[in-house]
């Protein structure tokens, strides 16, 4: 089984990584592994969307995968999700994209335009674990919310339970691509004014390498 796993930073799979029998750095963001009988490419595909975008197409493109994962940590506007819980993002949405008219948010199907705003993850994935992952839905931006007027207004519209930079661009490339594929997150930060104090980063990084090994390890 050929896995490719896909983080915006070194940081967020690096405790998964030192778990790996095989290492081998091809190029500066790709590093193959292999741990019992899978191989697994491990992706660095940098933040935001257009990053994300562009370097998980291209693998996909020229590789035959038989499943994608999207790991990193993400924002929880649902205070019931404690930090460091482990989530899978099965609905996704673009939700800034669109536009401003006075004080509302037009999405572009609300402005009669073409295009993907909503990802809904149907793909059936055969491991215990994984599918034992509590499912939520979330959102992906370019511009972390962190003003409560704003977070007020995104959960009006969408009522998303966490928020990433990257979720949906990573589902939208693989639903393309036709790939099986989960996008897994740690809470790190609830969403409210930027308070990097009260960030629990580690701790979210840590619970989301574990889980990963585990649905790895789940694999027959």
């Amino acid at each position: 089984m050929k896995i490719l796993i896909v983080a915006a930073t070194r940081q967020e799979m690096k405790p998964l990584l030192d778990k790996m029998e095989f290492h081998e750095d091809i190029e500066a963001n790709f590093i193959k592994c292999r741990i019992k009988h899978l191989e697994i490419d491990f992706l660095i595909a940098g933040i935001g969307m257009v990053a994300t975008t562009y370097h998980t197409g291209k693998k996909l493109n020229n590789n035959n995968y038989n499943l994608a994962l999207n790991i990193g940590i993400c924002g929880s506007f649902n205070d019931k999700l404690e930090l460091g819980a482990v989530v899978n993002i099965v609905q996704d949405h673009f939700s800034d994209l669109g536009a401003e008219d006075g004080n509302q948010y037009l999405s572009i199907k609300e402005m009669g335009l073409e295009g993907d705003i909503e990802m809904i993850n149907n793909t059936n994935i055969k491991n215990n674990v994984l599918n034992l992952i509590p499912k939520v839905s979330g959102i992906t931006v370019n511009t972390a919310h962190g003003n409560e007027l704003s977070i007020k207004k995104v959960i009006q519209k969408f009522n998303p339970n966490t928020e990433s930079m990257e979720g949906a661009a990573f589902m939208f490339v693989c639903e393309n691509e036709g790939v099986a594929y989960a996008q897994i997150r740690g809470v790190s930060n609830y969403m409210e004014r930027r308070n990097k104090l009260a960030w629990e980063m580690k701790l979210a990084i840590n619970n989301l390498n574990i889980k990963i090994l585990e649905i790895l390890n789940a694999f027959e």
